[in-house]
């Protein structure tokens, strides 16, 4: 996933970009608000500060919004509630008030994609296959294999929903447990061995969860090539 942060303060940026960077996005950086609305890379969710040297923050965002739908979250010291409200009425959608931690900014960003997916989507698109076998419907939060829904728990979905957002990614246990189950997760991660196993034995001969040592899991869609 590509991120464009626009933050002046470089210990800051610098912080929260390596931060990004170790857990797999990739972010161009820019300190002014004019220097925002000059990339034209495409990126897939903006980190905006509104304490800019330029221009107000609250004048990138609603510049932002109007050029389309990319997802805005507002990170700044402003912890005022006239600035969280007009940031949000103008487009963000969602506001970290500083100081913040990188896990903190990481779970916000995974909570605002899975969000806003169906109105990047077209309203007509269906379940997302994996195979011939395997069908993911994100809307309806159902899984089906050959046809017939598979009953899995919700925690157990949400582990299956992830994994499959990029099948082949190697995701850490850190990564999983933040999306899966909470942001400040600090407690042992043996019930994502559990739930690992579950998912092993529902899906057998479909998807393999492959389990790196030390570090987290991969998910390989069989037959796929």
């Amino acid at each position: 996933m590509r991120l464009l942060l626009v933050e002046d303060d470089e210990p800051v940026a610098e912080s929260l970009r390596r931060g990004l960077l170790r857990y797999g996005f990739a972010v161009e950086w820019v300190t002014t608000g004019q220097e925002a609305l000059a990339v034209t890379a495409p990126y897939d969710l903006v980190l905006l500060d509104l304490g800019l040297p330029d221009t107000d923050g609250l004048d990138v965002c609603r510049a932002l919004r109007e050029r389309g739908t990319v997802p805005i979250i507002v990170i700044s010291a402003r912890s005022d509630e006239t600035d969280r409200v007009v940031g949000l009425e103008i487009g963000a959608d969602d506001y970290v008030s500083k100081p913040f931690g990188v896990r903190e900014v990481i779970a916000r960003i995974r909570a605002v994609m899975r969000r806003v997916r169906p109105r990047t989507q077209q309203a007509e698109s269906g379940p997302d296959r994996y195979g011939a076998r395997l069908a993911v419907d994100r809307k309806a939060a159902r899984v089906r294999l050959d046809g017939a829904d598979v009953v899995l728990t919700p925690k157990e979905y949400d582990l299956l929903a992830f994994l499959t957002e990029e099948p082949g990614a190697l995701m850490s246990r850190e990564q999983i447990m933040e999306a899966v189950w909470d942001a400040n997760w600090f407690g042992p991660t043996k019930t994502l061995d559990v739930h690992v196993a579950a998912l092993r034995r529902k899906l057998a001969g479909v998807v393999t969860i492959e389990a790196v040592r030390g570090v987290g899991f991969r998910l390989v869609v069989e037959g796929a090539s």
